[in-house]
């Protein structure tokens, strides 16, 4: 019997889907993803349906809403669970392996994380979240002694997940989780043969971009391109050695990012909002065994949808507690098995985007082509992004569209009826999970 694929998912913070050569983006040097892009399934569509760091990542590893797991902001702790990930593979006799950013345990974001709040992964050089890139502290293994990553933590990062694929000493297939803070702020950190490469002169604003924004949205794009063209570099070394270790023909490399950041679009900086540059994120993913690559794919695939569709590739059972989609028979050339739209969930606007900054709750769908948004209020945002991709031209009230507004509420209802969401004001669900929210909506969290 041939041996269960390992697996490899790689995943950056707050890289944006438009932001590689391969999606079309002149500006920025992505040479090695460009060269996976060509080899891989290239989910174009993809999405961060709750696009703000926590609730993203409690997905990934469980495969379920936020609104069912409970983070719904960041800083709060993710409950143990037997269905998370690490624990579904090392039940089908995975090594399992997390390295890098974690920021789903809740007790601080310097201290130390225990084995039993670790969600089962078993190899561990993990700091629950920091941006000082430069020195970046984690714990290895089961010591609570602060190490330091030497230099940029990402290229430290990848060589120890590169040292972890060079000395295993075991028969068993793996999954390694590489999980990197960049390219999320501060931007002017990358190492400074990346800067260098970049002059925010040079640099092309999406037309989305208001002029009082683009002085910083270009000095910000500088830094961020910098930091998008390290991780690339990070990329072409870990894939040079899976080749080395003769471990690429049966490995499932995925490269994904947790959300996007607007960075000056629509005026705005960060995440969390209903729009392509917060929601819309990269998502690649190769495997030599599948019938077919070098495929791009419209499919709406969300951050829920990661677990099953690996558990899926592997021939592993599907628990039921996991409420994503399983991709894994569209990647074999199945159907798609969603409807055509993907779930939009902002429970709890927080941080830079709380109440008091404009943000607001809202539920909405990313379908191929219309991004739909409502609000407590009613609707809210409604764009058609074949004929506005930069989404500056909102169609909500506007004369000629109300049957597709209902057509799209409509949908909306129907998907949030069957999740289970009755989408009730975002103090409800503070309340509900037992958060303590500041004023600005935030979860404090310490050092």
């Amino acid at each position: 019997m041939a041996q269960q694929p390992n697996i490899v998912a790689v995943f950056a913070d707050q890289w944006r889907a438009q932001d590689t050569g391969y999606a079309g983006n002149p500006d920025v040097a992505t040479p090695h993803l460009d060269q996976l892009a060509g080899e891989s399934v290239n989910f174009t569509h993809a999405v961060s349906g709750c696009p703000v760091c926590s609730p993203a990542r409690a997905s990934l590893l469980t495969g379920q809403y936020p609104l069912t797991h409970g983070v719904i902001v960041n800083d709060v702790h993710l409950r143990q669970s037997p269905d998370s990930m690490a624990r579904l593979f090392a039940a089908a006799d995975y090594d399992t392996a997390y390295i890098g950013k974690w920021h789903v345990d809740g007790h601080g974001r310097s201290n130390y994380i225990p084995p039993e709040r670790r969600q089962g992964f078993d190899y561990w050089k993990v700091l629950e979240c920091t941006h000082d890139y430069n020195h970046s502290p984690y714990y290895a293994g089961d010591s609570d002694r602060k190490l330091f990553w030497d230099g940029y933590d990402a290229i430290a990062q990848t060589r120890d997940a590169r040292t972890y694929l060079q000395q295993r000493d075991s028969d068993r297939p793996f999954l390694l989780v590489l999980s990197w803070g960049p390219p999320h702020a501060p931007y002017q950190t990358a190492p400074a043969e990346y800067r260098a490469a970049y002059r925010p002169e040079d640099l092309t604003l999406r037309p989305n971009v208001p002029p009082h924004w683009q002085q910083q949205a270009r000095r910000d794009l500088a830094g961020y391109y910098a930091h998008c063209t390290a991780l690339d570099a990070c990329v072409g070394e870990l894939r040079a050695t899976l080749r080395e270790q003769a471990l690429a023909d049966n490995t499932i490399f995925l490269f994904f990012s947790d959300h996007g950041d607007m960075l000056g679009s629509q005026g705005m900086d960060k995440k969390q909002k209903p729009w392509e540059e917060s929601l819309r994120i990269p998502f690649l993913l190769h495997w030599p065994q599948l019938s077919w690559l070098s495929r791009q794919v419209d499919a709406l695939i969300d951050m829920p949808d990661i677990l099953p569709t690996l558990l899926g590739l592997c021939g592993l059972p599907v628990p039921e507690s996991v409420e994503g989609l399983d991709f894994s028979g569209l990647l074999r050339g199945g159907p798609d098995p969603s409807d055509g739209a993907a779930l939009l969930s902002c429970p709890h606007p927080f941080g830079q985007w709380w109440v008091g900054r404009g943000g607001r709750a809202y539920r909405g769908l990313r379908t191929r082509r219309y991004t739909y948004a409502r609000a407590l209020e009613g609707p809210w945002l409604l764009y058609d992004n074949d004929a506005d991709p930069c989404q500056q031209d909102n169609l909500v009230g506007r004369a000629g569209y109300d049957e597709l507004l209902h057509e799209m509420d409509s949908w909306l209802q129907r998907r949030l009826e069957a999740a289970g969401d009755a989408f009730l004001p975002s103090t409800h669900y503070i309340r509900h999970w037992g958060y303590n929210a500041d004023a600005r909506g935030t979860v404090p969290y310490t050092d």
